[in-house]
Order: C-alpha cells, then structure tokens, then sequence
C-alpha cells in the first residue's frame, strides 16, 4: 500500500507484529505539544488494539497536560493518561512521529526503561533510538505506517480510527498540498472515506475554526514581521515572533498560534519563512517552511530539531535575536553549501 515495506524492511515487520500480538498491555506515546499525526497516529492505532481486549495507555510529556482545541474532537481521548501515570518502566512501549528520544519530553525516560520500543515514525531525521523501528521517510504521514501496521495486524479501521488516521494524513500534507503528498495518500483516504467519516467536519476542526483572540495576536504577529531579500542565498527570509506577552494579553492559549506560519509562508519574496513562539514557560519552538530550494530540516537539526526538507522546527532557550543570528547561515540553498 505504501513505500513502508522497502523502508522498514520485513524483518521490522515481522518483528512489530509478534511483539503487538503477544501483549496483553501497550504503551503508547507521541511527541510533545503533539499535531494531527502525532496524536492520530496514536489514538487511531490505541483505538484499534483496545477494541481487541489489550490495555492500551496513551500520553505526551508536555509539563502542561492538554490535549490542543483543535484537536479535542478525536476520537480515543478516554485512553489518554498525565505523564505522571504512565508506565515507568513498560513492556512494549510504542512512540509515534517523534524523530528522537528527546522530542517525547517527560517520557523520554519511560522510553529509555522500556523492555522493548518500537518507534513509529516517517521522518528523514528519524535517529532509531528504539529497539524496532517502522520508520518510512517516503510515508506522506505516520498514520501512513500506521494504517499499514494495522493491516498487517488484521485490525480493522472502523469509522472512529479512520477519523483519527485521516486528521494525521490532512495535517501532514496539508490538505494533499504540499509535496509530500503521493497516489499513495489518495488511496489512503479513499480507503477511510470509505467507513463514513465526515472530510468536511474534520477540515473545520483543524483550520476553520478560531477564537477572536487569534485575529489581535496573529496581527501582532504579521505586524512585527521582517522581510530579509538577502537572506537564504538571496532568495528571502521572511520571519516573525508570538511572545508569551502577545499571547496573554489576549488569554490566548499556546496551542492556539500553530497556524500562524500557514500565514507568514505565503509571502512571494521569501523562500523560507519562520516563526518564533514562546511557551508558557519561556522557550522558544521555531517552526521553518521552506518552498522547496532550502532544506530546512537539515537547518534545523543542525540546531537540535528536525523534520522534513520544506517543513521543520527546533527548540531554543536563546533570545530571539540570538535565535535567529544561529539559523540564519543555515539556510544556504541546496548546491550552495561549502
């Protein structure tokens, strides 16, 4: 159905499946402040195994437990449980697109204790930091691998698991816009169409819906953006920042400012386009776009992150003057680099 069967590779397959079949508990956990692929990825395959009788316990380790507004309305949420309840030291523990240890925040330490880790995932940047690894960077999602992973299982994909697969799918591909998206990603959506989940529902959840809030910080936001003509190899850097201080001035959760890159990206005269924003406890997490001539995942990991070549991000604890003068020199264009 996918590339996933060059990319893991049988033995990976095989492996994942025994370990599944065999347990009678699983946990489960997606990277912090998780997406629509994060989270549906792991609630669509924690749905699936719960509904054969398994114990399924799901989380994230974000020191503020809460699943984002946008996606409250997945299905599966009852299975999810506070990092402080989770499995110190769990049998089977499977994690879902997070790229490394690190990006699982306060369950890092459960991965690491884990008798067996499968990690599922299909980022390039991906480090094999479990002991079996479904990883496949040819995957438009990792509800991609996961719908495989289910297939194999002979689990079937009912209308609630399929909701949560096809949110994974849409986020990542952005609604089949960007180049990621495969013939492949087609059919897999044809597929959970198929069980009777409502596309156009979905859609409003995950990009027609806001508070007022949003329009006075995302207008804060636009207002304060730069224009760099020069930057990127000369073809443009467009970028901008969400304070902590912009955001509680409208009591706007963080969660809230995810779609203001959507906006700052569509400038022409940049090639890429980043934003900064500030969480609740005064970190930065910078989100990268690129429209295809700079690898922004390569910048990014050479600052900690990670993801794909037009669609990035990375953590800072430095200011962000001091943030950007570091990511800056590594947004050289693909065949420019010394």
């Amino acid at each position: 159905m996918t590339t996933n069967e060059s990319a893991a590779g049988e033995a990976d397959w095989r492996r994942a499946t025994e370990l599944i079949s065999a347990a009678g508990t699983v946990a489960l956990a997606c990277h912090v402040s998780p997406d629509g692929d994060a989270l549906g990825s792991m609630l669509g395959l924690g749905l699936a195994l719960a509904a054969t009788g398994r114990k399924v316990v799901a989380s994230f380790g974000d020191r503020v437990f809460a699943v984002p507004r946008l996606l409250r309305f997945l299905p599966g949420q009852h299975l999810l449980v506070e990092p402080s309840a989770y499995p110190a030291e769990p049998d089977l523990m499977i994690t879902f697109d997070a790229s490394t240890m690190e990006r699982l925040g306060l369950l890092a330490p459960h991965a690491g204790k884990a008798r067996e880790l499968l990690v599922i995932d299909h980022h390039v940047s991906n480090t094999r930091f479990g002991t079996v690894h479904l990883v496949d960077p040819g995957a438009a999602s990792t509800t991609m691998v996961v719908e495989e992973l289910l297939n194999r299982l002979g689990l079937p994909v009912d209308r609630e698991v399929a909701t949560c697969l096809y949110a994974g799918l849409v986020t990542d591909t952005g609604s089949f816009r960007h180049s990621i998206t495969t013939p492949a990603a087609h059919a897999m959506a044809g597929r959970l169409l198929a069980t009777g989940l409502r596309p156009e529902e979905i859609a409003r959840e995950l990009w027609d819906r806001s508070p007022f809030a949003y329009l006075r910080v995302l207008g804060t936001a636009l207002g304060r953006a730069a224009l760099e003509p020069d930057a990127a190899g000369g073809l443009g850097l467009v970028w901008t920042y969400v304070s902590r201080a912009d955001r509680a001035a409208e009591g706007l959760p963080y969660d809230e400012v995810e779609g203001v890159i959507d906006v700052v990206r569509r400038v022409d005269e940049a090639e890429v386009a980043v934003v900064l924003k500030e969480d609740d406890e005064g970190g930065w997490n910078v989100s990268t776009r690129s429209k295809g001539a700079v690898d922004v995942a390569r910048a990014c990991a050479a600052l900690g992150g990670g993801g794909h070549a037009r669609a990035a991000g990375f953590s800072s604890a430095l200011s962000v003057a001091d943030t950007m003068a570091a990511l800056r020199p590594l947004l050289a264009p693909e065949g420019s680099r010394s």
